[in-house]
């Protein structure tokens, strides 16, 4: 079966598997949603995270290394497989992060309140939740990965849906990239730097006050310009910065 097909398939899987694995965790466990709220995670509004399906790849590939190992005990084998994945994962969160933060001015993400952060894209914290996931998948999800890939090889007419995922998830990229280039202009004609979750969250507050019905997938309207959601925002922001003495 072709490389590239092998790629799309897990990207697929895995941006979906993420956009579940975050809507659960900012449902539960996000600081960032003290009320708990179901927000549509992501960039996208679909239910697919990118940074996902391009760390199932990443990871896939590595453990594809296993056989290549240079360390004769099993133990420091999946140790530096555990690693090298939890590196792969930070780097690809890093360089997504960075390139939304310095080119977009947006902000997708915020570890600023966490030890050890690096511009507030990517923390110890989050590596070693990054090196956990990579054994989970080791054990757990890996097996069957190869099980679906070999399925994939005997039925490749299903190879069609990877194509229709595909196209919709383009459509999907190019309509959230035309809202980020909106977003890039605010944040550029106001010095700041918009906070894409914190913007969605104001957002469905500003919703429940007025008892709209929540879109959980167009998170961004509610009835009210955009900019007047950020402006809210840019003022709550400058209220808390601490006040420079004269």
């Amino acid at each position: 079966m072709p490389q590239f097909l092998i790629l799309a398939f897990l990207f697929c899987m895995g941006s979906m598997a993420g956009w579940v694995i975050e809507l659960i965790f900012r449902r539960f466990f996000s600081s960032a949603n003290p009320e708990r709220k179901w927000i549509n995670p992501g960039f996208c509004t679909g239910p697919w995270v990118p940074l996902y399906g391009l760390g199932l790849c990443a990871l896939y590939l590595i453990v594809s290394l296993e056989r290549y190992s240079a360390f004769e005990s099993v133990f420091w084998t999946r140790a530096a497989l555990f690693l090298t994945g939890a590196a792969a994962m930070t780097a690809i969160e890093y360089i997504c992060g960075l390139i939304s933060l310095k080119v977009l001015n947006v902000r997708l993400w915020d570890y600023r309140g966490q030890w050890g952060n690096v511009q507030g894209l990517i923390c110890p914290k989050f590596s070693a939740a990054w090196a956990a996931l990579c054994a989970v998948y080791y054990f757990a999800i890996h097996p069957y990965i190869l099980d679906a890939l070999g399925w994939l090889s005997r039925n490749l007419a299903f190879s069609f849906f990877v194509g229709l995922f595909f196209g919709v998830f383009i459509i999907d990229a190019v309509n959230s990239a035309q809202l980020v280039t909106r977003l890039r202009r605010w944040a550029a004609e106001n010095d700041s730097v918009v906070r894409w979750e914190r913007l969605k969250l104001r957002v469905r507050e500003y919703q429940d006050s007025v008892h709209a019905k929540p879109r959980f997938f167009r998170p961004f309207h509610s009835g009210r310009p955009l900019p007047e959601h950020l402006a809210e925002l840019r003022s709550e922001w400058e209220s808390r910065r601490p006040r420079k003495r004269k």
